[in-house]
């Protein structure tokens, strides 16, 4: 295949979402609009170079692109889309092959879809080749005008558009594969004589037919794929096709989903074979799940390691690891960087926070675990904490293995229990314990009769 590069317009601010983020950062499915351009460019083949044009908030879309290996230009006036294409000219100029064009608010469209389209422009030695769709509502799009004989004549934009030329169905997606050097010369012919006073990248087209060369536009059958996104509502909308899409997926895996329509897992997401998912769960970045596990329902995993056979249900998961046959909720909490390892039970009204909790432990209800290292077979009673916050600093609660750690017990950070210990009930521990020893720090009961004064 020819040396092939690739240009994403991801200059444009984006006013109809009425936000101060750029609207290329605005996230579908768990990531950002342009991010999901991205991977499909480089899933689709591999380029020699691709580079994004940025504009508004161009500090917030490169660092949000930063993970992958891509250049920038920035477009300082926003002139149109041909402008955009001019200011990466320079990057570009001395280099032959093939160019693709996609807009960075298009996160529906598929790999496949343009390496299809790649393969069909070159196939034919195009010089210009558009990907377009047939949408019963066009309103907004720019359309493809062809000839008595299909061939694509122009294309002209909604808002330049005749009456008739409004009755088109058949829309620019904005998406082009181009011979580069034919595109350069193409670029400096096209002006800004339109409503907008832009310089308009589809007027390419026609350009390039009027100089005799070769330029066609090849219609996809699901026309979803293409559909942009620049308000609330077409996010919205995105957002249903990509989650629908991915449950699919799933489904066809050997996951069970109970109820799709209440169930929102992000693109990135593995689940493995036989998993259960309930309804109301949200598992979402880079989450990975096992197989033959139970998750929800009302469940939220985020950016967390899940292993084989694990049980979760109505709890809040982030930034954890949980290995095998670990039980987790009802009513649960990890918070970032815990660790659950073999057989961990975690249950009612329970939180962990940057802790580890060895294998066949179990802290089964009201308890706080923070900033711990907790050893094997240990049990965390009813209502114990870890005081490990004096108001300025963090300190570490460190409990062997075997320990019993009775309800309502206070363990004071820093402080380190050794094997075997077993806490009393109600104790407040401010000191270490070693191994095989009873440790009891609570008042004295005292018992007096009704009505008399204690002296």
């Amino acid at each position: 295949m020819n040396n092939v590069y690739g240009i994403i317009l991801g200059a444009g601010e984006g006013t109809r979402m009425r936000s101060c983020l750029p609207k290329v950062l605005h996230k579908v499915c768990g990531k950002e609009l342009i991010s999901h351009v991205v991977e499909c460019m480089k899933e689709a083949v591999k380029m020699q170079k691709l580079i994004v044009v940025v504009g508004s908030g161009s500090n917030l879309v490169i660092k949000c692109l930063e993970k992958y290996n891509i250049d920038y230009v920035f477009q300082k006036e926003r002139l149109g889309s041909a402008h955009a294409l001019l200011c990466a000219k320079d990057k570009l100029k001395n280099l032959d092959g093939q160019l693709i064009v996609m807009c960075g608010d298009t996160p529906l469209v598929q790999s496949k879809t343009i390496k299809s389209l790649l393969k069909y422009h070159i196939k034919n030695k195009n010089s210009a080749t558009v990907l377009s769709g047939i949408i019963e509502n066009p309103f907004g799009y720019g359309r493809i005008v062809r000839d008595k004989k299909g061939k694509v004549v122009y294309i002209v934009e909604e808002s330049s558009a005749t009456n008739q030329e409004k009755q088109n169905k058949e829309i620019n997606s904005g998406i082009y594969c181009f011979d580069l050097q034919v595109l350069w010369k193409a670029l400096i012919k096209v002006d800004n004589k339109n409503n907008k006073k832009e310089y308009y990248l589809t007027d390419v087209i026609a350009i390039l037919n009027k100089d005799g060369y070769k330029t066609d536009a090849v219609a996809l059958t699901n026309e979803t794929e293409i559909l942009g996104v620049n308000t609330r509502k077409q996010l919205s909308v995105a957002n249903k096709i990509l989650r629908d899409r991915k449950n699919n997926e799933l489904l066809a895996r050997g996951v069970t989903i109970i109820n799709p329509e209440t169930t929102y897992i992000d693109t990135d997401v593995v689940i493995g074979q036989d998993t259960i998912i309930k309804p109301n769960s949200y598992i979402e970045a880079n989450t990975k799940i096992g197989r033959n596990c139970i998750i929800g329902p009302d469940t939220t995993i985020k950016d967390s390691l899940i292993a084989d056979n694990v049980f979760i249900t109505n709890s809040y998961i982030e930034k954890s690891k949980i290995e095998k046959g670990v039980k987790v909720g009802p009513f649960a909490h990890l918070r970032p960087n815990s660790v659950l390892k073999e057989n961990v039970r975690i249950g009612n009204f329970s939180e962990v926070k940057k802790s580890v909790v060895g294998y066949g432990s179990k802290i089964n209800h009201l308890s706080y675990i923070g900033d711990a290292i907790v050893g094997k077979n240990v049990n965390i009673g009813a209502g114990t904490i870890t005081c490990n916050y004096d108001g300025k600093n963090k300190f570490q609660t460190i409990i062997k293995d075997d320990v019993f750690v009775g309800s309502n017990v206070n363990l004071v950070a820093p402080v380190n229990i050794g094997s075997k210990v077993f806490i009393a009930a109600g104790s407040t521990i401010t000191d270490n314990i070693s191994s095989n020893k009873l440790a009891i720090a609570r008042e004295r009961q005292i018992v007096k009769e009704k009505n008399k004064r204690i002296k």
